[in-house]
């Protein structure tokens, strides 16, 4: 147990992991010096590449901010949780792995490990509902419809109150924060699950509520919106085929592009729980193993590996964003050739989509019907001219 006599000591701050303390000083590292200095400067790589990730997308948006739509306005609060988390999170510990030892006491124990928390369950929070609005838009188009900006700013709202909520309770004395076994870091005390029923409960909690449902959300979704992009691939297709025979240019272009925004999320999703999940794990193990029973070099890789989420979001999205402009441009500019010829009916193309396809998908019958398509393109109906995407080129 720490001395009381130090002036680092801090009692909102566990520094008991199980019934035997790990050290008897629990913030100095347990690491070798040189595996502490690999450890500084892959924290301080990631911090950097994840302050220009981050800057480069909210800047990107800032510019843009009045015609964000409500998908992207999610998105950049996810940029923003990464990008804090950079700045108040990982130059603590990237200074403490030079230093060998953690530098800044009880009090900086506890602001690091409220940090990291109310930012990476902000973000898990985020992708969430960044499932739920892309599972919505492409499985349900009569409910997206009406999803506006000012539901977007809602939600975020909601995220944000939802993981200040968790984040305050170790504040307040149910659970505490703790310095991770290596020393150097600090997180949640998932140690008090084998003291107290208290500890137990309030583990559970942080495991089912912070993780464990947010996560089988996020499975849902994708889960829904693969099949659903399955069942319709074969009648959109077909669709699209006819219209652009009749000179419309279809709707494909809008198709893609809220399919390609998909993608992005769903790779931004898997990414961030295969970060955590390992993290999640040695945690659980920690918590309900035998005391000590995870070694220390052990515990700190899952760590290390789970504050790279917020690296590589921004990568992802450039990347796919990058792979998709040339094709859609061209889309575009082959669209302005088909925005001269007459205007058609789209009735007896769908008709036949739905003769040869047995029953059309919900995207092929919102674009015979006039409605938004998936990515808020037109389709056509009677006079009304063909638009193939929402986003200009």
């Amino acid at each position: 147990m720490a001395n009381q006599s130090d002036p680092d000591y801090d009692p909102a701050v566990s520094t008991q992991h199980g019934p035997d303390p790990l050290s008897s000083d629990p913030f100095h590292s347990k690491l070798s010096p040189v595996a502490d200095m690999v450890a500084g400067v892959y924290l301080t790589s990631i911090c950097v590449l994840s302050l220009l990730g981050n800057g480069m997308v909210l800047t990107q948006c800032l510019m843009r901010k009045r015609k964000l739509k409500p998908a992207e306005i999610i998105t950049v609060n996810l940029a923003i949780s990464d990008f804090c988390l950079s700045v108040v999170g990982k130059p603590f510990s990237a200074a403490s792995s030079f230093a060998h030892e953690w530098l800044f006491g009880g009090a900086g124990c506890r602001w690091y490990g409220f940090t990291g928390f109310f930012f990476g369950c902000g973000s898990l929070g985020t992708l969430t509902t960044v499932s739920f609005e892309r599972y919505l838009k492409i499985c349900h188009l009569a409910y997206s419809t009406w999803v506006r900006r000012r539901h977007a700013f809602l939600c975020v709202l909601a995220v944000w109150l939802y993981a200040a909520f968790w984040a305050t309770m170790p504040l307040l004395g149910w659970g505490s924060y703790a310095p991770e076994p290596f020393g150097t870091s600090c997180t949640l005390d998932w140690w008090l699950a084998q003291s107290s029923a208290a500890g137990r409960s309030f583990v559970l909690c942080m495991l089912l509520f912070c993780l464990l449902l947010p996560a089988a959300a996020i499975l849902f979704a994708y889960a829904r919106i693969v099949g659903a992009v399955r069942r319709s691939a074969r009648d959109l297709a077909h669709f699209e085929r006819r219209a652009r025979g009749g000179g419309g240019g279809g709707g494909g272009g809008g198709v893609a592009l809220e399919l390609r925004i998909t993608k992005v999320a769903m790779m931004i999703c898997a990414g961030f729980l295969l970060a955590w999940i390992p993290y999640a794990v040695v945690s659980v193990w920690s918590a309900f193993g035998a005391p000590d029973s995870v070694p220390v070099a052990v515990s700190m890789v899952p760590t290390m590996f789970a504050k790279s989420a917020a690296m590589y979001n921004p990568l992802i999205y450039q990347l796919l964003s990058r792979r998709g402009t040339g094709a859609h441009c061209c889309r575009c500019r082959k669209a302005r050739g088909t925005l001269r010829r007459p205007r058609f009916s789209s009735s007896s193309h769908v008709s036949e989509a739905q003769g040869e396809g047995g029953r059309a998908s919900n995207v092929a019958r919102g674009a015979a019907s006039g409605v938004p398509l998936i990515g808020g393109g037109y389709a056509v109906s009677g006079d009304v001219t063909p638009v193939t995407s929402p986003v200009s080129c």
